[in-house]
């Protein structure tokens, strides 16, 4: 298996054929960005004058292979009563639904309905440089994959923005950094979920999720004796699921909002693209 990296989408799947969730929520010990703004969650926080979930809810509704969106999040009065946000109430194509204690138990909830259709395009609230050319370049790529991760090699990020600073998982032949898009192909790709919630605290840490797996696959990973395809085929294996690891040509793909130099800069590229 190999990691493919385009610059142009195929139209491998139907017009609106992908349900894409937005996982919109707090954290337990609240965010410092939203507190020191005033601002109920997040996810509301403005991002070139806009909510950062006004961004990415048009972004994927705009999308044609997008045919709806759920939204996950622990309280829904804050975006109703936004003026950015108020309008996906009333969107037939939004499905509000309320989160439990944890990340994957809140995903297993929503992936586990009966009306759910998969595929299922799962990015973030903060993932406001979403563009209409990354979710058709992941799509395309993630094709009949049970589970597809979005990444950016450090390359392609640092060619660009070499200011930038992000937490890099380095294997054999690269260093790659999470690009917050994932892709749930079917239903048994949710049995992923069990190993998420398990490091989900740590997800920063690149290697945490590899201790699952054992100490073997963790010592070939961390002495870079494993390629990134690799390492996602042989996770695969253990799992019965076809993994695919996208490297998204994208450099902007991996910057999200996480604190308020990363808000700066992409108000910044926000302002270059108009």
């Amino acid at each position: 298996m190999m990691t493919r990296q385009i610059d142009k989408p195929d139209d491998c799947r139907e017009m609106g054929s992908t349900s894409a969730l937005i996982m919109a929520g707090s954290r337990p010990a609240g965010d410092p960005m939203a507190e020191s703004r005033g601002i109920a969650v997040k996810a509301l926080i403005p991002v070139a004058g806009k909510a950062m979930l006004a961004h990415v809810a048009e972004a994927l509704l705009a999308h044609k292979k997008i045919s709806n969106l759920y939204l996950l999040a622990q309280d829904f009065e804050p975006f109703w009563d936004n003026p950015d946000t108020q309008a996906l109430k009333s969107d037939d194509r939004v499905i509000a639904k309320t989160s439990s204690a944890t990340i994957a138990s809140s995903l297993d909830s929503v992936l586990e309905r009966e009306d759910m259709r998969f595929p299922v395009l799962i990015t973030t609230a903060d993932n406001v440089l979403l563009s209409e050319q990354m979710i058709g370049d992941f799509l395309s790529i993630a094709g009949s994959a049970d589970i597809a991760i979005a990444v950016v090699e450090k390359k392609t990020l640092l060619k660009r923005y070499p200011a930038s600073q992000r937490t890099w998982l380095k294997l054999r032949g690269g260093q790659y950094s999470g690009a917050n898009l994932f892709y749930f192909g079917s239903p048994k790709a949710r049995q992923i979920l069990q190993y998420w919630a398990a490091v989900e605290q740590d997800r920063k840490k690149g290697w945490k999720i590899l201790t699952i797996f054992g100490p073997w696959l963790l010592f070939l990973a961390v002495t870079r004796m494993l390629t990134i395809d690799q390492l996602a085929s042989r996770v695969g294996k253990k799992l019965g699921l076809k993994i695919k690891i996208v490297s998204m040509a994208q450099a902007e793909a991996c910057i999200d909002v996480d604190k308020e130099s990363d808000l700066v800069m992409v108000e910044q590229i926000i302002e270059s693209r108009s």
